[in-house]
This record gives C-alpha cells, structure tokens and sequence, in this order.
C-alpha cells in the first residue's frame, strides 16, 4: 500500500492559492500621489532628544501612524504615499536618533521602551483617542510592543516583514543573509579583520561607537548599510552613499541598530510571542514577502500561527523592501480595507 503524504502542520490550501493568485495579479495598486505636510514640528522628549513629527492628509481623518524601520532609518516622503489623504489625517515621525530628529544616531535613553513611551506621548500631544498603527520591519516591532502595552488606543495594526528581535533574527541578518547575498556579505563581513569575525556584531559595535576614530566608524558605517541595503529587494540594490548627508544617516541607521541588535534582543521567555492575547482582538493583518531576506517568514508563519484571528497574507513576488511592487500593493490595498475599522 502507498504510503499517504500528509501536510506540513499549518498549511493552508487557501493561503497557497491565494498567494498563487496574487502572483498573477494585475494591475498592481500604486502608491498614492506625493503630498506635503499640513503642519511639522518637534516633540521634547527628555532633556536629550527631540522628535521630528508631520502630519499630512485630512486634518479631520482617522488618524493612522507610521512606525518606520532599522531601527534609525527614519521616515521618508515616499511613507505618506501608503494612505488616503482624504481619509487619513497620516502622522509620520521620526524615531529617537532617526532621520531628522537630534541629536542623530543618539544612543543615550534610546531603547523600545522609550521608544514605546514616544508613541504614546505623541497621540496624547495630538489629543488622539486612538490610531491605526502601520510598522514594517523594526517598525512591526514597535507597533507590537507599543499595541500590547496600550491596547484600547489601537483601531487596527498593519504589520509588514515581521521583526520580533530575538537572537535567531539577529544571527540570520548578521551570517544568514550571506547565504542569498554571498557578494554583499563578503565586503560586509570583509571589512572586520579575519580575528574579530567570529563576533561581527560586537566588532561592528566596537567600530560604530568609536567617535575618536571618525574615517573608520563611518567606514564601517557605510559597509553596514551597504550590506543591509543589497539584501532589502527581491532584486539586490547596490546602492552607493556618497553625500555627507548620506553618510551621516548611514552612521546613524548603523549606530542604532548595533545598539539594539546588542542590548533590546528579547529572550524566548520575554517573546512578544508570549503576549498576543492582549491584542488578538485587534483587527490586524500581517504582510509579508516570502523572499523577505532581512526578516525572513519564517517570523511572520510563526505569529500568523500563533494570531490566527489576523489577516495574513504572504506576496509571493517580494522581498523586504515595502516599495518592492507586490507588496506596496498588498499594503495600500490593506490601509483602503481597514477604512471600514471603527
């Protein structure tokens, strides 16, 4: 008698063909036309760091925020882009250290409870009751931590290339990309002498947290995002930083993320895992590309399982970056679906 194959625990025959038929899908939604903002400013948050804030859209909309990822690689106009403007009164910020807040790539007081905390402190200072959270990567992150602490100030969570920060994740974007993007991983790994390379994080760390030797903290800088940019597409982006300007966001996105990746890495007792009956009441939906090679799915699956009540959608045509085309389709396509989220 044959033997009868059995499926993997957790496979979907619907979620297969649903990936299928989005693979074929055509048109794909497209970004929203480019806006500016109705009104920017700062937010003192301690006596250190003072947050850049925007808001863009319908002053009177449903108020949405976007938790952008590294952690440091700030906001970006393109970010606006993802949500109605006649709908959403869209609030965009800068995360400590990030982008145009200062002091940039601080690393004082900058952790995820702070982080966490500046959420809040910013939907009190725009006097909102509650908003609908959208975060992709570090992103996802905040929003989840941010969503289990304040749970009755989230209409909806929107949630892109799943980041719990836990130690495997760590290891895989530090050794485990290598395996998809051998030629990046070489000049990334290539830059830390051949005696420090069994702990590249700690050598990386050592390097960007050196201000007395300033070529080679922004050398190693510039290898980091470098790295982490040629893995972020479906197709590698080797991009190129060549501005000062650049060069200093580079520093900072590096910085911040070293710290994190050293000193915020959760154990499996501490997994934001361990918490989603706080929120699995929230209308959420969980956005993620297969070939995603900075968060792998295999983070997202591992929610998704656990968070059965969440929407979630694998795009079978993209990588991490939330401008790969499939996937701003499927997250445009999720912020016009959650406009019916009271």
């Amino acid at each position: 008698m044959a033997h009868k194959k059995t499926k993997p625990a957790g496979f979907n025959k619907q979620e297969r063909d649903l990936e299928k038929s989005f693979f074929h899908q055509t048109p794909l939604m497209d970004l929203f036309p480019a806006i500016t903002p109705y009104s920017t400013g700062f937010l003192n948050v301690d006596g250190t760091h003072e947050l850049y804030w925007e808001q863009c859209g319908n002053p009177d909309g449903v108020p949405v925020v976007l938790l952008h990822g590294g952690p440091g690689a700030g906001a970006t106009p393109a970010h606006r882009r993802f949500f109605d403007p006649d709908h959403y009164r869209i609030i965009i910020f800068d995360q400590r250290g990030s982008g145009r807040s200062t002091p940039l790539g601080c690393l004082e007081n900058n952790t995820t409870s702070h982080l966490v905390n500046d959420i809040e402190t910013l939907r009190q200072h725009f006097s909102i009751d509650r908003w609908h959270l959208f975060g992709g990567s570090w992103g996802s992150t905040l929003a989840l931590n941010y969503a289990i602490a304040y749970p009755d100030r989230v209409i909806s969570l929107i949630l892109r290339g799943i980041f719990l920060c836990e130690h495997y994740e760590v290891d895989w974007f530090l050794h485990g990309m290598g395996n998809l993007f051998p030629e990046a991983y070489d000049q990334f790994a290539g830059f830390i002498p051949q005696e420090e390379q069994e702990d590249l994080l700690g050598a990386y760390y050592k390097r960007l947290t050196d201000d007395s030797n300033p070529n080679e903290q922004m050398e190693a800088a510039i290898c980091w995002t470098l790295y982490e940019g040629a893995c972020s597409s479906i197709v590698p982006n080797y991009e190129i930083i060549t501005t000062n300007e650049q060069k200093q966001h580079a520093l900072a996105m590096a910085r911040l993320e070293a710290h994190f990746f050293t000193h915020e890495v959760r154990s499996p007792e501490d997994s934001l895992l361990k918490q989603i009956d706080r929120i699995r009441h929230i209308p959420s939906s969980i956005i993620q590309g297969r070939y995603d090679a900075i968060c792998p799915i295999k983070t997202a699956y591992k929610l998704h399982q656990l968070w059965p009540e969440a929407d979630y959608i694998s795009v079978p045509d993209a990588g991490h970056s939330a401008l790969d085309p499939a996937l701003r389709s499927r997250l445009i396509e999720a912020t016009q679906n959650a406009k019916t989220i009271q």
